[in-house]
This record gives structure tokens, C-alpha cells and sequence, in this order.
């Protein structure tokens, strides 16, 4: 495969999801300036995690308008996989990409430590190879990662098993308790209809080098990988 991974002004996750790509999936990897209209080619574009702009505004707000972005959802409109980790789950959100929002954090802190989560579907190539149930300790760090979407519209994606994780403890128990910043529902990651666009608040790229004693997120990216269908 041929991955894009965007950088915007103030991106901190590119050459992370960039290491993890090429050096441990030993996959093609390309940066893609944010004012770059031409994708490449790529068969998976990625947002990586950081802060963009600064942040001003809502997070994601001001990136989700870059000139790239018009490219990435025409891309996206045709099929063409698509994944945001952290600010790039607020970007694919304030993009319209995604149903839902990001809101502050429900404590109102940044909070950054290593998180289980559990996949809820195998219906996408990004959790096809993963247990439903079982728990991936993936770290998190983000101020603004609590996800919001109203009742009927959770309804749809409860249906359409557009859940991708929810937030548990060791054990993939779901509950209140174990929700590190009130995410309704405890969603940690959610895809679109059409199961090719993909937003996690957790970042798997951090969690797939065995060097870091903990391998948990490249199950993810081995997932995309072998499940991908040009």
C-alpha cells in the first residue's frame, strides 16, 4: 500500500505515523504538505495527531479548511480510505467527514497516559482482524477528545456499526468509570457510513514498535493492510 500522511503547521505525530508506516509495516509512505492539492496516488491518506493551527478556534477548525482538505474529501467521496488520529479525528469531524464533535475534555485538563480500548465491529478493513471485546492499551493525549453526537444520530451509527472502540479497563469491561474524558458512550473511534473513513482519538502509532514494550496499536495497521482492496 501507499500511504499519505498530511502535515499541517503544527503537527507533532507526522514522522511517528510516518516511522510506523514505513519502518515497521514496511509500507510505501509519503509526506503531503497541507497546501499540496495532488494525493499522489496514495491508496490511504492519514491525519496525524498534534495542533494544527495552534488549535485556535476549535481544534481541527482552521486545518479542516486547508487546501488539501478539498482534495481529501473528493478522495474520500470515491471510496478512498481515510484515517484521523487525535486532531486528525477533530479535523475529519469539523470536515463533515464524520458525524459528531469533539468536545473539551469533561474535566477540563489535557490528559495524556496509556488507555484500554475495545473494538466494537470487524466490519472495516481498520478492525477486521482484531477480537470484538478484547483490550488494546493504546495512549491517549488530548484536551479535547470527549465525542458528542445527539441521540438519533448515535442511533444510526449504533445500527450501521459505526462504532469502531469504546474506552474500558484491562479486562474490555465498558463503564463510566474506566471513560477517561466523558465520550458519550465511552466512543473512542467512530467510521462513517460508507466504512472508509476512520477517526480514533487514541494513538495506535505510539503502541506498535515492540522497542516501546507494547505492540497493541500495529494490530490496527496490520488490519488495514491485509484487508485492503485496491
Amino acid at each position: 500500500m501507499k500511504f499519505g500522511v498530511v502535515v499541517f503547521p503544527g503537527s507533532n505525530c507526522d514522522h511517528d505515523m510516518i516511522y510506523v508506516l514505513r519502518n515497521i509495516e514496511e509500507q510505501e509512505v509519503v509526506p503531503l504538505w497541507h497546501k499540496e492539492r495532488d494525493l499522489q496516488g496514495c491508496d490511504m491518506i492519514v491525519l496525524p495527531g498534534g495542533f494544527s493551527y495552534g488549535d485556535y478556534l476549535r481544534s481541527g477548525a482552521i486545518a479542516s479548511l486547508s487546501p488539501i482538505m478539498a482534495e481529501i474529501k473528493k478522495f474520500a467521496e470515491k471510496g478512498g480510505y481515510l484515517l484521523g488520529v487525535c486532531n486528525g479525528f477533530q479535523i475529519l469531524c469539523e470536515s463533515g467527514l464524520l458525524e459528531g464533535t469533539l468536545l473539551h475534555n469533561n474535566n477540563q485538563k489535557f490528559i495524556c497516559k496509556n488507555q484500554y480500548i475495545t473494538p466494537q465491529t470487524n466490519s472495516t478493513i481498520f478492525t477486521k482482524d482484531v477480537k470484538i471485546g478484547q483490550a488494546l492499551e493504546v495512549p491517549i493525549a488530548h484536551g479535547e477528545g470527549r465525542y458528542f453526537a445527539y441521540d438519533d444520530v448515535l442511533k444510526k451509527m449504533e445500527d450501521n456499526e459505526q462504532i469502531l472502540f469504546r474506552y474500558c479497563n484491562e479486562k474490555g469491561e465498558i463503564k463510566d468509570e474506566f471513560n477517561p474524558n466523558g465520550s458519550i458512550s465511552n466512543i473512542a473511534g467512530v467510521t462513517n457510513k460508507g466504512k472508509n473513513v476512520f477517526g480514533m482519538m487514541p494513538h495506535p502509532e505510539r503502541c506498535s514498535d515492540i522497542e516501546l514494550g507494547n505492540t497493541d496499536g500495529k494490530a490496527l495497521f496490520d488490519s488495514i493492510i491485509r484487508n485492503f482492496v485496491k
